[in-house]
């Protein structure tokens, strides 16, 4: 357990006063009964991570008038129960919980009498975690809630803890021998016995009810339409590309298509060669624009265009009922990918984190073709980042979308040189914080008007976001990474204080 220093604590304790409840944050006052901070901790790790206060009281029980200092109640108004609730987090959940950093902080109390408070970070898991005896919860805006069945389900796929790709559907194992899985399995070796024993042994095939099945897996990697095969249960399994006049695409009747959209098809590891064909070869042509004659080049690095359409093959959720899209416009690819991020991938913490396979069955045996895409295991996000640095454009920058039919996940690569101001702009948050005008205007040299547009165009871009409820004339800009960051807490990496 870590404890801060008084300075420290002081402002710690500021701040989470100032705070309210939300998604991400909760006030908990120790007490014998420990289940609701038990549910808590799950409900935490189930959803998107958060902060409980353990030893402050709910602001809604504040007296009118009082302080707030009066919620500081301290780990201190019930000792043993805080011994027995470190306890009960080692031991009440299914699977294990890990993720969870302790940091006491010092305060006086309610009482005027020193005590501490301690802040307990449980981080997003990569797994689905249930309190023994006592359900599967997630997390509400303010509250927690009891997950049913289907939720529970639905969230092992979403934390690719379960992958379609792992299922068996009914489809006849005749279709599935085909050249490609000729060329498989003389690359792979070692494979004895007919046709569904061999599948059965990789565990691309299962017997279900006395009959061979092959796997969601199997089709994808082996059929010579497994989109066609699979769009009988609900799932596509192609890759449309589409390349827009333009910077966007207009919503019209006659849709501003430079050429008519291709659909790539076929078992995935020629998807993959297909897919990465044709968008390099349309971005090696240029880009003619309309207004001017003049021709742009794309510039993207080609190991990036070829990782982006990798991960987004590999790491797709397959049980969903929408294609790949790749959208080229003038000035940025966009690669589309159905599910959300498995595990605790976010868009802001994944170039760090790297990428978790969704469906290992796919992954695994993609590399052994002979031909194998480049699959890093983890390490091709990070390696796209420092391409688009060495090239100096903008990062990669990552969405997801789940307020939708479908969600989805979307890979932005921008076609623009990256100025030498943003990498001391970038610098200066990472340093200080968040920046207004008046700091952009001294780091490039610029006047208000043109610091303005700046500021405008990277949030448009998506490399920085506006700080909330600030007006126009104090308007700030931070990293999106850093907006999502809580700053109550301690970076567990670093051992020292978040520098919001």
């Amino acid at each position: 357990m870590i404890d801060l220093s008084p300075a420290q604590a002081a402002d710690r304790i500021s701040k989470l006063l100032a705070a309210s409840e939300s998604r991400t944050l909760d006030f908990k006052r120790i007490s014998a009964k420990l289940t609701r901070i038990v549910e808590t901790v799950c409900a935490f790790a189930n959803t998107d991570g958060g902060i409980i206060a353990i030893g402050i009281g709910d602001a809604k029980d504040l007296k009118p008038g009082a302080p707030q200092r009066s919620r500081l109640f301290g780990i201190e108004e019930n000792p043993e129960a805080f011994d027995d609730l470190q306890r009960e987090i080692m031991k009440r959940f299914e699977p294990a919980m890990g993720g969870l950093y302790w940091v006491r902080v010092s305060c006086t109390l309610h009482n005027g009498q020193p005590g501490h408070i301690v802040m307990l970070r449980v981080d997003k898991s990569e797994q689905v975690h249930s309190v023994v005896g006592n359900g599967t919860w997630k997390r509400m805006e303010t509250s927690n809630r009891e997950m049913v069945a289907a939720e529970t389900t639905e969230l092992s796929y979403q934390r690719g803890t379960r992958s379609a790709t792992s299922e068996t559907v009914p489809v006849n194992l005749a279709l599935l021998e085909t050249d490609v899985w000729r060329e498989f399995a003389a690359a792979r070796g070692r494979l004895t016995g007919t046709f569904a024993e061999q599948l059965q042994k990789i565990g691309l095939a299962h017997v279900v009810a006395g009959e061979v099945h092959p796997t969601r897996a199997a089709v994808l990697l082996f059929a010579e339409e497994p989109g066609s095969l699979l769009a009988a249960h609900d799932t596509r399994a192609d890759i449309r590309i589409m390349v827009f006049d333009g910077k966007s695409a207009l919503p019209s009747a006659t849709p501003n298509y430079r050429k008519p959209p291709k659909t790539v098809r076929g078992p995935l590891i020629e998807q993959i060669d297909a897919a990465v064909r044709m968008v390099l070869d349309e971005i090696a042509q240029g880009v003619t624009l309309s207004s001017s004659g003049f021709k742009a080049k794309h510039a993207y690095p080609e190991r990036v265009v070829k990782e982006a359409i990798v991960n987004a093959v590999i790491h797709r959720d397959y049980r969903l009922n929408r294609d790949i899209f790749i959208r080229i416009f003038d000035d940025r690819i966009e690669v589309e990918s159905p599910g959300t991020f498995p595990g605790n991938i976010t868009a802001e913490n994944i170039m760090r984190a790297g990428s978790k396979a969704r469906n290992p069955l796919v992954a695994t045996n993609l590399r052994e073709f002979p031909n194998a895409p480049n699959i890093d295991a983890g390490e091709g996000v990070k390696a796209m980042f420092a391409e688009m640095d060495e090239a100096k454009r903008y990062p990669p920058q990552y969405r997801q979308s789940t307020e939708v039919a479908v969600e989805h996940i979307t890979l932005t690569l921008f076609n623009l040189e990256r100025p030498t101001a943003w990498d001391e702009v970038s610098h200066w948050i990472d340093k200080n914080g968040p920046i207004g005008n008046s700091q952009l205007r001294e780091i490039a040299k610029v006047d208000v008007t043109e610091a303005s547009r700046m500021l405008k165009d990277w949030v448009q871009q998506g490399v920085l976001t506006a700080l909330p409820d600030r007006g126009r004339r104090n308007a700030a800009y931070t990293k999106p990474a850093t907006a999502q960051t809580p700053n109550l807490f301690v970076n567990a990496e670093k051992n020292k204080l978040d520098g919001a």
